[in-house]
């Protein structure tokens, strides 16, 4: 019997990342566009795991599938971990883009020494349809660069310096990202258990 999993995010990059992350295991990957799924989820969660648990739960409800979802968060050190929990809602202005997101963290963090140290957390969250949820987490640790550096990814991507490639992460392109990302550790985790869990 196929294994069958929805990645629950309408977020294009991720996405990308996490369909790339499970592209090498044997479970049938579906998306909410491939099965019309159209479905708003209010992240009112006080931790990652909160958020993630809303979202898996909610495509899992909808499609009566296994769902997988993430919730993740750029802490910078200097600005007591902000934004955090509100990293894709950072701005106030309404429809702001990930431009606009950089150009306000940078514009907090001008006038503060270097380095402006700073993490990404990411949160996976796996729910079944019977009820039964699972979370595993992982960190990238780095620091935030005053300059825009690389074209791909999405987010902060483009000012975050992973210290260990001493690149940004739109520098790394997809393959070196997904080894070495908090998202790509937190879905290794994820793989430990996932492909005894699906149907």
């Amino acid at each position: 019997m196929p294994k069958n999993l929805l990645i629950a995010t309408t977020n294009m990059g991720k996405q990308k990342e996490m369909v790339a992350l499970l592209a090498h295991t044997r479970i049938s990957l579906y998306t909410p566009r491939d099965l019309q799924l159209a479905i708003h989820v209010t992240e009112d969660g006080k931790t990652y795991a909160a958020n993630a648990l809303l979202k898996a739960n909610a495509y899992c409800s909808a499609s009566g599938m296994p769902a997988l979802a993430d919730d993740t968060g750029l802490e910078v050190d200097t600005l007591g971990g902000a934004p955090g929990l509100y990293s894709a809602r950072f701005s106030p202005q309404p429809g702001a883009t990930d431009a606009d997101r950089r150009k306000l963290l940078l514009a907090r963090l001008d006038g503060f020494p270097r380095p402006w140290a700073a993490h990404f957390t990411c949160t996976m969250a796996l729910a079944l349809p019977d009820g039964r949820t699972f979370t595993r987490s992982g960190i990238c640790k780095g620091e935030i660069i005053p300059e825009e550096r690389g074209q791909t990814g999405f987010g902060y991507d483009r000012i975050f310096l992973v210290k260990e490639a001493n690149l940004t992460m739109a520098e790394l392109g997809l393959e070196k990202k997904n080894h070495l990302s908090h998202r790509a550790l937190a879905t290794q985790k994820m793989l430990e258990i996932l492909p005894d869990l699906l149907d």
